[in-house]
């Protein structure tokens, strides 16, 4: 049986992975600095460490006899754009303590197959309209935020090592990724959860506050179509960074009415200043397509698995206030 370490099992994305891979047949060892808010039972063996701290990179990465086949490195301070404009020196500080604890120390432990989550943050602004952008778009550098500085950096270091250290590096650049069991409350949630938030708490025909002036362009991913994408990436000879992303573009206001129509609600939709992030993106996606890889969870589709199991979070939360 192969054996896979997950780092940042605690979170979203990862604790998606850890259950995906457990199917394909590997043992799977989730590590992170909290346990997973909605599943307690992630991975055949979870463990809670800092991962800022070298000596718990070590921890993470060591077995009582042999090798980890692959090492997943997900672990980040992150969150949705509430949290990337308030938190930069936090996510450039830990982020980046953490992936150089990580990577350094997978080389010296001999760690041979090695994945790094990167993120489409480390593109520049775009318009609305402006063609695909691929990968090697990302230079000349000029990240919109500081979250996508520390990405890029942290790309640029883990392929240093693996040239170095004859390591099996593959990189994905993530675009937005939703679905149940991730942050949804809180300020660290992202654009589809808060969405679904509101729209749960709200009563028909109330108003859904929504950042700037709904016009802003985005793709969002279903956490489904991504761990597959991970998982084909990681097994591909593709040693170069990765878009991995939904090719279905809408505007903010089209995701809170795609919302809403799940929900069943009439909604009306109120502009508020707030951060909003980049204009537009709109990313290549034929790397991973060579994969075999293709997103097959639409965002109407995605809502219908995310929405409700938001809406049961609310409604669990307002039972317990009573």
């Amino acid at each position: 049986m192969k054996r896979a370490l997950v780092c940042g099992a605690g979170g979203f994305i990862g604790g998606h992975l850890v259950r995906y891979l457990q199917k394909k047949g590997f043992w799977v060892r989730g590590v992170d600095i909290k346990r997973h808010e909605f599943n307690k039972s992630i991975g055949d063996e979870f463990l809670v460490l800092d991962l800022k701290e070298a000596k718990n990179c070590i921890k993470a990465m060591t077995l009582k006899k042999g090798k980890f086949d692959e090492v997943y490195q997900l672990a980040a301070d992150m969150g949705g754009m509430g949290f990337i404009s308030s938190a930069e020196c936090e996510i450039m500080r830990n982020s980046a303590l953490v992936n150089i604890n990580m990577i350094h120390n997978a080389a010296e432990m001999g760690i041979k197959n090695y994945f790094f989550s990167s993120s489409v943050c480390v593109y520049r602004n775009m318009k609305p309209g402006e063609p695909e952008l691929p990968e090697e778009g990302a230079y000349p550098a000029m990240p919109h935020n500081e979250y996508g500085w520390e990405k890029l950096y942290a790309e640029r270091m883990a392929m240093a090592y693996g040239r170095r250290n004859a390591m099996r590096i593959r990189i994905a650049r993530f675009q937005n990724c939703y679905g149940a069991e991730g942050t949804w409350r809180g300020g660290r949630e992202k654009a589809p959860a808060a969405l679904s938030r509101k729209i749960a708490e709200m009563k028909e025909g109330g108003s859904v506050e929504v950042w700037g002036d709904g016009t802003a362009v985005r793709s969002y991913t279903h956490v489904d179509d991504m761990v597959d994408g991970i998982y084909r990436l990681m097994h591909s000879k593709i040693d170069v960074p990765v878009n991995i992303g939904c090719p279905q573009y809408v505007t903010v206001d089209e995701l809170a009415k795609t919302i809403a129509k799940v929900s069943g609600k009439k909604i009306k939709i109120k502009h508020i200043d707030g951060p909003v992030g980049v204009q537009s993106r709109n990313f290549s996606n034929n790397r991973i397509y060579s994969t075999g890889w293709k997103s097959r969870v639409s965002l109407e589709e995605g809502i219908r698995r995310t929405y409700p199991w938001v809406a049961e979070q609310v409604r669990k939360t307002s039972d317990k206030k009573r």
